[in-house]
């Protein structure tokens, strides 16, 4: 839902940085994988019980995840570096409750395991749209620059992110956080649903 405003707000910046980074020879993919194992680190820390060090690097995940798409627009954005990015966004994401549910099972197993059955409504009715709207050579308006048809929704990265901080913030909300997130990630899905079957 804010997606959109945040990084047209921080396309200067990311800009900026990607400069850097390119004249040091670094690639998009390097990136994407670098803030893949970083963001991977959130699950052992949650499991041990450090949200907030696990907090650090979500949000380390969530700037180098914008700066691999930066490099790639600014040298030739490929199909392999698409494909890697989503991948390992959707992997990263579902591990986050998975820490929770390790950090108190008995309290957040269950409400960890309904937010990622969320998760998979989300993600796979974001990539089928992605599939039939390529196939029909559809481009997104909103999200012109992406390797593929990005439809908005609800819970986007930016809430997601959102929901992921106050988690790590106040753990012990994290039943209460987790269940009403899982409830607007099912919105999201229906209005997906509702949206393919209107426009295919």
């Amino acid at each position: 839902m804010f997606d959109k405003r945040i990084l047209d707000k921080s396309r200067n910046l990311q800009n900026k940085l990607a400069k850097k980074l390119l004249a040091r020879g670094v690639g998009a993919n390097q990136v994407t994988v670098v803030g893949f194992v970083i963001g991977m680190l959130a699950l052992p820390l949650l499991a041990i019980n450090q949200p907030i060090s696990a907090l650090f690097c979500i949000l380390l995940n969530r700037l180098l995840d914008g700066l691999d798409g930066t490099l790639a627009r600014l040298t030739k954005p490929t199909d392999k570096g698409g494909f890697l990015d989503i991948v390992l966004d959707f992997l990263f994401y579902s591990s986050i409750p998975l820490g929770f549910a390790f950090m108190n099972v008995e309290e957040n197993a269950l409400a960890a395991a309904v937010l990622i059955y969320a998760f998979v409504g989300t993600g796979c009715s974001f990539l089928a749209f992605a599939v039939i709207a390529a196939k029909r050579k559809m481009d997104s308006t909103d999200y012109p620059n992406k390797s593929f048809y990005y439809l908005g929704g609800l819970t986007e990265a930016s809430e997601t992110i959102f929901v992921f901080a106050l988690m790590c913030i106040f753990p012990l909300w994290f039943t209460s956080l987790a269940y009403t997130f899982a409830v607007l990630c099912i919105i999201t899905t229906v209005l997906r649903i509702r949206a393919g079957m209107e426009l295919f």
